[in-house]
């Protein structure tokens, strides 16, 4: 809708991650640097953990786009609540293996053998898990055993872990020594600064064309710091919001005052289920004596 009304390329504010939005933060261009460094070594795990929304998907997404990909296969499980079982015959599924009414040593065969073809025509095989810290002790110690699976002293199958904070006390227990053996770089995101937060909604305005129609005041850039905290995901939502306000309001200057009231909007439906018309808003106190 604002898009075409701001006359942007794109939709600057996208919660999916897509790479040609990244923005190298400093804590974001040092997590590239370990994740080069592990996939330079082509073995062993490698961690990447952060609080929601800090952008580990993109910035998974973003190496991959910038490495060679003729002579690497690459598989993406989201959902990582699964059993042991269930969990390689999602990752055989998402490898293109067979993987139906399979019990589960003829998965680990089927997924081993994928795995030697792909080793035999030169080709790298990367397994990305997301949301890590839903892995069962048993599923995260089934990846271990992927990783003992080798050809001619080398690894067949290297995994990316992506995890919010909590995993990383995952790793820290005792039934875990043996996979935090096999982990060769890890690194936890931070939000980005108050700084930062001002270049990554210009750096991804100008992407898509702005010509600073809708202008931004100053102080609007430290007021969505405030509220986001610096995390990617939560000032994507936030500056998305402010867009489509000022498209509707027919704006081309979003200031403190436009600030205020999109955010009013936004509480006012955290309240309401944004089901009902502004004049019926629950009053926060209301809301909550009425549970």
């Amino acid at each position: 809708m604002y898009q075409s009304y701001f006359k942007f390329k794109a939709k600057p504010f996208r919660l999916n991650p897509d790479p040609r939005f990244f923005y190298g933060s400093a804590t974001h261009k040092r997590a590239l640097s370990y994740l080069r460094y592990g996939i330079e070594q082509g073995e062993g795990f490698i961690i990447i953990t952060g609080d929601v929304g800090t952008g580990k998907t993109t910035l998974v997404s973003r190496l991959l786009r910038s490495i060679h990909q003729s002579n690497i296969i690459t598989a993406h499980i989201v959902n990582s609540q699964l059993q042991p079982a269930d969990l390689l015959r999602m990752a055989a599924a998402e490898f293109g293996v067979e993987y139906r009414n399979l019990d589960k040593a003829s998965l680990i065969q089927n997924l081993n053998e994928f795995f030697q073809r792909s080793a035999e025509d030169r080709k790298r095989v990367l397994l990305v898990v997301d949301e890590a810290q839903n892995l069962t002790p048993k599923s995260l110690e089934e990846l271990r055993m992927l990783s003992n699976l080798q050809s001619n002293g080398r690894q067949l199958v290297q995994s990316f872990l992506l995890g919010q904070k909590e995993f990383r006390n995952m790793l820290r227990s005792r039934g875990h020594e043996q996979l935090r053996q096999r982990i060769i770089a890890t690194y936890h995101l931070r939000p980005l600064s108050e700084a930062e937060t001002r270049e990554y909604i210009l750096h991804r305005l100008n992407i898509v064309g702005w010509n600073d129609d809708p202008s931004l005041d100053q102080p609007v850039f430290a007021r969505i710091y405030q509220h986001t905290k610096g995390l990617p995901r939560k000032i994507n939502l936030l500056c998305d919001r402010l867009l489509l306000h000022a498209c509707i309001e027919e704006l081309h200057r979003i200031d403190e005052r436009v600030f205020d009231e999109v955010l009013i909007d936004i509480e006012g439906e955290y309240w309401s289920g944004g089901d009902g018309d502004e004049e019926e808003l629950m009053e926060p106190g209301q809301a909550r004596n009425n549970q």
